[in-house]
């Protein structure tokens, strides 16, 4: 398709009958640059305004109305009045773009959650639930271990999540080992209490 030319009054005989956009259309066919810039002129808006309504975004809409025009000067010859007018063959055209417009946004969106889905690290049920669960008992036991005395608390995290002896604990924290083993046994009672473990 090339650039459309200016309007020419001078395409219609004075005083004759307004040719219809059928008629026109048929000049398309020919490849007549003329004819193409009169339906472009009558049929764009309504192509514009239709693509608008279905797809709801006016730069799309824009793009499929640029498309049905360059497919009614291309596909000229495959309009057959018998079938309907002009306008509802190019409306029908119009209605089609912006329908498989509209699937193929939906689609890419479709594509783009799947992949989401797919290169996202999946874990079956269970695993989530105990992933879940595991972390609300870290987030009590950090609660929990905060209720503790600074001994206690020492105390408790050297032998158990250190690994130390109750006499490297007592070394290390430069106390007597009963006092560390007495710290140690009421700091456990407490988190047993906070925790709810045992009831």
């Amino acid at each position: 398709m090339t650039g459309r030319e200016p309007l020419h009054a001078a395409s219609q005989a004075p005083g004759a009958e307004p040719e219809g956009l059928d008629v026109w259309l048929r000049r398309v066919s020919l490849g007549r640059q003329d004819a193409f810039d009169h339906v472009y002129a009558e049929i764009s808006g309504p192509v514009y305004g239709l693509a608008t309504r279905i797809l709801r975004d006016p730069a799309q809409a824009e793009e499929v109305a640029q498309e049905v025009l360059v497919e009614v000067w291309r596909q000229a010859s495959r309009f057959d009045p018998a079938r309907g007018s002009a306008r509802a063959w190019v409306m029908t055209i119009a209605h089609r773009r912006s329908v498989d417009r509209v699937r193929a946004e939906q689609a890419a969106a479709d594509r783009q959650e799947r992949n989401a889905r797919e290169t996202a690290p999946m874990l079956p049920e269970e695993d989530v639930a105990e992933a879940v669960e595991g972390r609300l008992e870290r987030q009590r036991l950090r609660r929990c271990m905060g209720g503790l005395t600074d001994l206690q608390r020492e105390s408790v995290t050297l032998a158990y999540y250190s690994g130390y002896t109750y006499q490297q604990v007592a070394e290390l924290l430069g106390a007597p080992l009963g006092t560390v083993k007495t710290r140690m046994r009421d700091g456990l009672a407490r988190l047993r209490d906070c925790l709810g473990v045992g009831r």
